[in-house]
């Protein structure tokens, strides 16, 4: 462990008292406690390898683990530090409850600023209970809301992020595409651009995956992430495309019950498309507990963050013949520009049909440019 770091928990605790009004003490209260908590729970997975007490399914679990580490540092050159080299057991499904907000007739996410991390469109907590009572305040103001539970998330290298039992449960593939998502955010990681962040993240993982599962994965775990990878796909697109539905309607300009019954109508279609894409891949309810009666703006906003920016990412890696040090140099370059010229940029790298929702409010996009600016 990194005592260094460690030794930050209770100084920032006391910078967020001084910088922040009363209820935004509370909140850096329980974030800084339920990472204190988090941290006072790892152990180095060293350790637990050659003594699992008395758990030797845990052993091998956390051997191979610590071959994904390794393959993170030296094949995806992914930072090379002590993050997920210590396991913690939490005794609970999730780590964090984040809860994303949008108006009822808008996409506009709703932001928190936050310290180190800056602005981002989610808030997050240790405690379900408090998630759901911030959604239920939301709600009483006229927000949309979506409240998802957090296998992981990343402390930006300023803390030793273990592994632990809210992702290491759902199996070997799970904990390889966390850990590479994780590690791509402690390379680069850009204050204020949630969506440019996640991106990025995404496009790392799936390359990692795709590498991983190449040279280490059994033939039944390939099958299965291949398998996992097509829904994942599909579900990206269903969502993607009830996203630009659902922003042309609330920019039609009609009267608010109008575009409300609309409202209405359009997410009941969605659960029917999801229904019936289920059904196509045999009953699988891997996203049941995202698509339920409730999902909303909120929800659309919360998985866009991890998938608008995903093709221009893409498009760029395969820019740079997948070569990662080259492509995370221009990711970096890319991080260096004002958050417009950013979005502008990586929608350049697509054909002008493609780039969506990341070409809103740029310059005309002629063809497929180099982009040779950055």
């Amino acid at each position: 462990m990194n005592r260094f770091r460690n030794s930050l928990l209770p100084l920032l605790l006391a910078l967020a008292m001084a910088l922040t009004g009363c209820g935004n003490i509370a909140y850096y209260a329980q974030a800084v406690g339920g990472h204190f908590e988090l941290m006072r729970a790892a152990q180095p997975i060293s350790e637990l390898v050659a003594r699992p007490a008395g758990d030797p399914q845990l052993g091998r679990q956390l051997a191979e683990v610590a071959a994904i580490r390794d393959f993170a540092s030296r094949e995806l050159g992914l930072p090379d530090n002590n993050s997920y080299r210590s396991y913690a057991d939490l005794g609970r499904p999730y780590v964090v409850w984040n809860v994303f907000a949008a108006p009822e007739l808008s996409l506009a996410a709703k932001q928190w600023c936050v310290l180190l991390v800056g602005c981002v469109n989610y808030r997050g907590y240790y405690g379900q209970k408090d998630a759901e009572r911030l959604a239920a305040e939301l709600r009483a103001e006229g927000y949309d809301t979506f409240v998802g539970g957090v296998a992981a998330y990343s402390t930006l290298g300023y803390f030793d992020d273990p592994v632990l039992n809210t992702f290491m449960r759902r199996g070997t593939l799970e904990v390889a595409r966390i850990v590479f998502h994780e590690l791509a955010h402690q390379l680069v990681y850009v204050k204020d651009d949630t969506a440019f962040n996640e991106s990025f993240a995404t496009v790392v993982e799936d390359e990692g995956m795709r590498r991983w599962t190449a040279a280490q994965a059994t033939p039944a775990q390939s099958a299965a992430f291949a398998a996992q990878r097509l829904r994942r796909a599909d579900f990206t697109r269903l969502l993607q495309d009830y996203r630009e539905r659902a922003r042309e309607l609330y920019a039609s300009g009609g009267a608010a019950e109008a575009q409300r019954r609309a409202k209405g109508e359009l997410f009941a279609a969605l659960r029917r498309d999801y229904a019936a894409m289920k059904a196509g891949w045999g009953g699988h309810a891997g996203y049941d507990r995202i698509i339920g009666a409730d999902f909303n703006n909120a929800g659309l906003v919360a998985f866009g963050l991890y998938s608008e920016l995903v093709p221009a990412f893409a498009a760029l890696l395969a820019a740079e013949q997948h070569d990662l040090p080259r492509f995370y140099r221009r990711v970096g370059a890319l991080a260096a520009l004002a958050k417009d010229a950013r979005r502008c940029a990586l929608a350049g790298l697509l054909p002008p049909a493609a780039a969506g929702a990341a070409a809103r409010d740029c310059p005309a996009i002629p063809g497929q440019p180099g982009a040779d600016r950055w």
